[in-house]
């Protein structure tokens, strides 16, 4: 691992993270884009992997050193927007139909990319300070994520299908499989959110007043996450057995696990805690009637079980007994200049009413790109995606890219798919054929460009 954590040598990291910048709107997933999406993924798959090895302070360092957390906030809300603003018109201009969606996608997973970084890092109280005023932003992006994450969930509407297939993203040109995809997608980007939000809630008793303030009182994110409990969207029933999201899928869990929390259960109950036990929190915080009977109901969820694996809820579990028998007094209510969210509301008054032509302008030269574009983009994937670093990311044994069965074989030729036995490749080919020509001509060119360098 002490191998895997050296993706990008020191003086490599620091040219990325100082490169980053803000991208105006129009320019979304041109060439100078595009640069920045390769840059955040290298550092994104280096801040997993010096997370795993207990060795993430130089890009921590990097990132608050060079300021550039507000940066890649104002990024994520960025491509927030155009997924919300630009890309429905997108899809409906009659003219569009490109022969491959995957640039598109890249847009897309941005955002995916993003999150993930800045799920990474937050974890140290110093990245959370760096963000200063943005912080306002990424709480509010926060609680828009587990808002819709929740009346989804409420609706029973759960991400079913599968994530693209490297063969997909080479061959994909349905509009509607790429909005599918933005659907899954979506509900990966909200549980990371959900992450990032309950490491802000670490840092409750050295926030801004503001932005304790924006959390209990503005969005009344306590409540909010009592109804992803109840609700529970990383949890489902399907053909009489359970199934949980972890890991970026769906598993079966076996009967003997049903009452085992995982790691999105523990950052909700994480989070409520911070929110609620904290002395500034309790201060800050409006225990009316309705937020009472909300919070309540947790005491259901406090099984024995349950706190056997998180036994700091023995005192969430004490507060609750205290509430139920109390009628709490109202905060104070002090007079106060409040810090509001800015990031939003600028880039949507910057380009209000030009959606449409950002939409044809983007048709136009970015996303209807030649063979041989593709061919370049698809080669630039190749250097970004290292494989390896990929493989060692992905904590499950690879799998049949025709039956789904766990695979030890990979295509030579391409290096990207995997298959259980030589039957399966071959049954496969017609459909993987496309992907991997184009795959491992951009590998050919990667390993050519390497030779030829001094």
């Amino acid at each position: 691992m002490a191998e895997a954590a050296a993706l990008l040598l020191p003086a490599e990291a620091e040219a990325l993270v100082q490169a980053l910048r803000s991208v105006p709107l129009r320019d979304t997933g041109d060439h100078g884009w595009l640069r920045q999406h390769e840059a955040i993924e290298k550092l994104n798959m280096q801040a997993i992997l010096s997370a795993s090895a207990g060795q993430e302070e130089l890009l921590t360092e990097l990132l608050v050193n060079y300021a550039k957390i507000p940066t890649l906030i104002e990024e994520l809300i960025s491509v927030e927007i155009w997924k919300h603003k630009v890309f429905p018109v997108l899809c409906q201009l009659e003219d569009f139909k490109p022969k491959s969606t995957f640039p598109i996608y890249l847009v897309l997973h941005h955002e995916a990319s993003i999150i993930n970084l800045l799920e990474t890092v937050f974890f140290h109280k110093e990245i959370c300070e760096s963000a200063e005023d943005t912080l306002l932003d990424l709480v509010d992006y926060s609680h828009r994520k587990l808002t819709l994450l929740a009346a989804r969930s409420a609706n029973g509407e759960f991400p079913t299908h599968e994530k693209l297939l490297p063969d997909d993203l080479a061959n994909a040109s349905s509009m509607q499989e790429l909005q599918k995809q933005a659907e899954m997608m979506e509900f990966e980007i909200s549980l990371r959110a959900l992450s990032v939000l309950r490491f802000i809630t670490d840092q409750v008793d050295s926030l801004p007043l503001s932005a304790l303030t924006r959390m209990l009182n503005v969005h009344n994110l306590p409540c909010l996450l009592v109804e992803l409990l109840e609700h529970c969207p990383w949890s489902r029933h399907e053909a009489g057995k359970l199934k949980k999201f972890e890991n970026g899928a769906w598993h079966v869990v076996p009967p003997e696990d049903h009452v085992k929390m995982t790691k999105l259960d523990g950052q909700v109950w994480i989070a409520l805690y911070n929110l609620l036990l904290s002395p500034g929190c309790q201060r800050k915080y409006n225990l009316d009637g309705f937020n009472k009977s909300q919070l309540l109901k947790l005491r259901a969820f406090l099984t024995d079980v349950l706190i056997d694996q998180l036994p700091n809820l023995v005192e969430m579990q004490r507060f609750l007994s205290h509430l139920a028998v109390t009628e709490p007094v109202p905060p104070k209510k002090d007079l106060i200049l409040e810090q509001i969210p800015i990031i939003w509301d600028h880039v949507v008054r910057e380009n209000s009413g030009k959606w449409q032509a950002i939409a044809k302008h983007q048709v136009k030269h970015v996303f209807s790109p030649s063979e041989d574009e593709l061919k370049h983009l698809a080669c630039r994937w190749a250097q970004t995606y290292n494989l390896d670093v990929m493989e060692a990311l992905v904590p499950e044994k690879p799998k049949c890219g025709l039956c789904g069965s766990e695979a030890a074989k990979r295509c030579s030729r391409c290096q990207n798919e995997w298959y259980c036995k030589r039957e399966c490749q071959v049954q496969h080919w017609q459909k993987h054929k496309k992907a991997c020509n184009l795959m491992a001509d951009a590998l050919k060119k990667v390993k050519e460009d390497l030779k030829a360098q001094p």
